[in-house]
């Protein structure tokens, strides 16, 4: 069996990685295993940068205090402004034993009222949760989720960006 390093224990992100990696990887066994791990970015991450350099530091960070293992997966949820307008996305990073893949997710403008309360200081899930009435949504089916009335979720996202991640892990030879 193949453990695979978290660095989050919520549900969404082991779930969606657990899917990835047996979908991907047909034959494997995975044992998932969350951890706490340091993004070394703010708890919301303001633009694409700081998100991408979330997710690096969430995985190296995991890979730092748990050694033993055969993946590390770091995943980071964040926000930048196109113009006006909000949007958000995350990052993906996977290192293996031999390289390290990454991907980004798909995009999304978030609506004003949410974007607003990002701007004032709030979390995206905290946001979503204020305005639609929710509790720890960015542990369910997150602001996608809430707002494609869960054709996409949070978890599906993910799994499509994991997935993509783990491009290079699967096909060394053409990515050395």
């Amino acid at each position: 069996m193949k453990k695979i390093i978290v660095s989050s224990k919520n549900p969404v992100k082991l779930n969606s990685t657990l899917e990835a990696f047996k979908t991907f990887f047909k034959s494997d066994d995975f044992e998932v295993i969350g951890v706490s791990a340091k993004s070394d970015v703010s708890d919301q991450p303001m633009t694409e940068d700081e998100t991408v350099f979330g997710a690096k530091n969430r995985m190296e960070n995991a890979f730092k205090d748990n050694p033993n293992a055969d993946y590390w997966v770091g995943i980071e949820g964040g926000v930048d402004k196109i113009g006006d307008e909000m949007v958000t996305f995350a990052w993906v990073f996977i290192k293996s034993k031999e390289m390290i893949g990454k991907a980004r997710s798909s995009t999304f403008f978030l609506p004003k009222k949410i974007a607003r309360l990002v701007e004032e200081g709030h979390e995206l899930g905290d946001a979503d949760d204020i305005v639609f009435g929710k509790s720890n949504s960015k542990q369910q089916n997150g602001a996608i989720g809430l707002l494609t009335g869960d054709v996409i979720t949070r978890t599906s996202a993910y799994t499509q960006t994991i997935t993509l991640a783990l491009i290079p892990l699967k096909n060394i030879n053409l990515y050395t």
